[in-house]
C-alpha cells in the first residue's frame, strides 16, 4: 500500500519480467538459439527446403500449370537452397516466373548460409544473438572477434548485394541488346548475377548458355561474379579492408588467393591442351574463343556450375580434370563447395614438409597448428568417403559408366552443378541419392571442420609410443 502524497513508482521489469511479457514464439526462439544454435542453423537450412519444397509443387510455378513431382520439386529445391545447379527438369522451360522467383529467393538465401540466415534471423526477431550463436556463426564467417559477429553480417549482405547489383548492371543492357525484351532483360540480369555470385548454375533460358560461348559480354562478368563469390566473405572481407596493404592480409586470405590462383592457371592450360582440337568443343573455333572458353571452363568448377560447352562431349581427360577441380572446390566460407582450397593447400603443404624432412608446416612465415592439419585430414577423408559410397549405389542401381557417375555425384556434393547430361533421366532412387549429396556436401565439410576444432582434449596420461610402418 502506498504513502498517502507520494506517487507510486512503477516496479522495474528485470529480465524474467521482459520476457514473460514477450509473445511466445520470440520466448521458444530466444530458448533455441540460446541453447542449441547449431540445431538452430541445421533447422533453418531444413526448414527452408521444406518451404521451397512446397512452393515449386505448386501449379503456379510452372509454365504449364500442372504439379511439379515431389521428387524433382524436392530436388530442385534442395539444388537451389545448397547452391548446386543440378537439375532434373530443365529450368527454362518447367518453370514459370513465378518458378524461376522461387529458385532465385532460394538460391539467395542459400548463397548467405544456414548460420548466417539464422543469425540474420534472431538479429531481425530479438535484435541481439546470444553467446552461443555468436560462437558459432563466428566461426563459419571468420569474424575475428565475438563482439564483431552482428557487423559481420550485416557487411555480408552488403557486400553480396552489391557485387550482385554489378554483375547485373553489367548483364541487363547486354540481355536487351541481344533481343530480349525490357522486362525480360532486367529479370535474367537479375537471375543471372544472384545465380553466379552464389555459386549456384542455374539456367532461366531455354537455349541455355552455349548460346554465348566466346561471348565476351556475358562469359566474362558471369565468370568474375563466381570466382569472387567462390572466395569466401572471409576473404573479401580482408581484401576490401586493407587493399592496398597486402602485407597484413591474414594468413587464409593469402592461402586462398594463392591456391585459388594455382588451380585457377592449371584448368586453363588443362582445358586448352585437352579440348583445342576437340570438334566437338573447341576444335573449329578461332584462338581467342577457344582461350576465353578455357578461361570459362577453369572458373565454373569452383562451384559456378555454367557451361558454354556440352560436358558429355568433352574429352574424358578433360572430364577427369573438372573431377579434382570440384573436389577441391572454392575458399572456406563461400558460396563454393568441395574440400576447400584451404584444406587442399594444407594437405599439400603437409606433404611437402613431410619430403623436406620439416618437422612443422609452415608457409608465409607461418607455423600451421598440428590440430589444423589432423582437421584437414579429417575433412578429406570424410569427404572421401561420401564420394565413394554415393557413387558406389549409383553404379548399383543405374546403367551408367564410372565416369558419368562419379562426375554427377562429385558434381553434386562439390554443389557445382555440372553435369554430363544423365540427371534428369536418372530413376528416384538415383535422384534421392543426388540429393543427400547437395545437402551433406554444403553442410558437411563446414561442420565436420567446425565440429573438430572445437573438439580438443587434453590427458592427462599418455601412452607410449610406437612407430607402425607406412609405405
Amino acid at each position: 500500500m502506498s504513502t498517502p502524497g507520494r506517487r507510486a513508482v512503477p516496479r522495474r521489469l528485470g529480465p524474467l519480467d521482459a520476457r514473460r511479457r514477450r509473445p511466445e514464439w520470440q520466448v521458444a526462439l530466444h530458448s533455441l538459439t540460446k541453447a542449441t544454435p547449431a540445431r538452430l542453423a541445421l533447422g533453418v537450412f531444413t526448414l527452408l527446403i521444406g518451404v521451397f519444397t512446397a512452393l515449386l509443387s505448386l501449379p503456379a510455378a510452372t509454365a504449364g500449370g500442372e504439379r511439379t513431382a515431389l521428387t524433382d520439386a524436392l530436388f530442385t529445391a534442395v539444388s537451389a537452397i545448397c547452391v548446386t545447379g543440378l537439375v532434373t527438369v530443365e529450368t527454362g522451360t518447367h518453370w514459370s516466373t513465378f518458378g524461376l522467383t522461387v529458385i532465385m529467393v532460394a538460391i539467395k538465401l542459400g548463397g548467405l548460409g544456414m548460420m548466417t540466415v539464422a543469425s540474420l534471423l534472431s538479429l531481425s526477431v530479438m535484435h541481439r544473438l546470444g553467446l552461443a550463436q555468436r560462437v558459432i556463426t563466428a566461426q563459419e564467417t571468420r569474424a575475428e572477434r565475438l563482439a564483431e559477429v552482428g557487423g559481420v553480417l550485416k557487411v555480408i549482405l552488403i557486400t553480396s548485394t552489391a557485387f550482385e547489383v554489378a554483375t547485373f548492371v553489367a548483364l541487363a543492357p547486354y540481355m536487351f541488346v541481344t533481343e530480349h525484351g525490357i522486362r525480360e532483360s532486367l529479370f535474367l540480369g537479375v537471375f543471372y548475377a544472384i545465380s553466379a555470385f552464389n555459386n549456384a548454375g542455374f539456367v532461366p533460358e531455354a537455349a541455355g548458355t552455349a548460346q554465348y560461348v566466346g561471348d565476351p559480354f556475358f562469359t566474362i562478368p558471369i565468370a568474375l561474379a563466381v570466382f569472387v563469390g567462390s572466395l569466401g566473405f572471409p576473404v573479401i572481407l580482408v581484401v576490401v579492408k586493407k587493399l592496398r596493404t597486402p602485407r597484413k592480409w591474414s594468413l587464409h586470405a593469402k592461402l586462398t588467393l594463392t591456391t585459388t590462383a594455382l588451380l585457377f592457371l592449371l584448368g586453363v592450360l588443362g582445358f586448352l591442351a585437352l579440348e583445342w582440337s576437340n570438334p566437338a568443343t573447341f576444335g573449329d573455333r578461332p584462338p581467342g574463343t577457344k582461350l576465353l572458353g578455357a578461361v570459362f571452363a577453369a572458373v565454373m568448377p569452383r562451384s559456378g556450375g555454367f557451361s558454354t560447352i556440352d560436358v558429355g562431349l568433352m574429352t574424358a581427360e578433360s572430364r577427369l580434370l573438372t573431377d579434382l577441380l570440384m573436389f577441391i572446390g572454392g575458399g572456406s566460407g563461400s558460396t563454393a563447395g568441395g574440400i576447400r582450397v584451404t584444406t587442399f593447400a594444407l594437405l599439400m603443404l603437409a606433404i611437402w614438409a613431410e619430403i623436406r624432412g620439416n618437422p612443422d608446416v609452415e608457409v608465409f612465415g607461418r607455423r600451421i597448428p598440428q590440430e589444423t592439419v589432423r582437421q584437414a585430414i579429417g575433412v578429406l577423408v570424410m569427404s572421401a568417403t561420401v564420394v565413394f559410397l554415393a557413387t558406389f549405389v549409383l553404379l548399383r542401381i543405374t546403367p551408367h559408366t564410372l565416369d558419368q557417375t562419379l562426375f554427377e555425384v562429385l558434381s553434386a556434393f562439390g554443389t557445382v552443378g555440372l553435369s554430363t547430361g544423365i540427371t534428369a533421366a536418372l530413376p528416384d532412387e538415383a535422384k534421392w541419392v543426388l540429393t543427400v549429396c547437395m545437402y551433406v556436401g554444403r553442410l558437411g565439410p563446414m561442420t565436420l571442420g567446425a565440429a573438430l576444432a572445437v573438439r580438443t582434449r587434453v590427458r592427462m596420461i599418455q601412452l607410449p609410443y610406437e612407430r607402425p610402418i607406412v609405405g
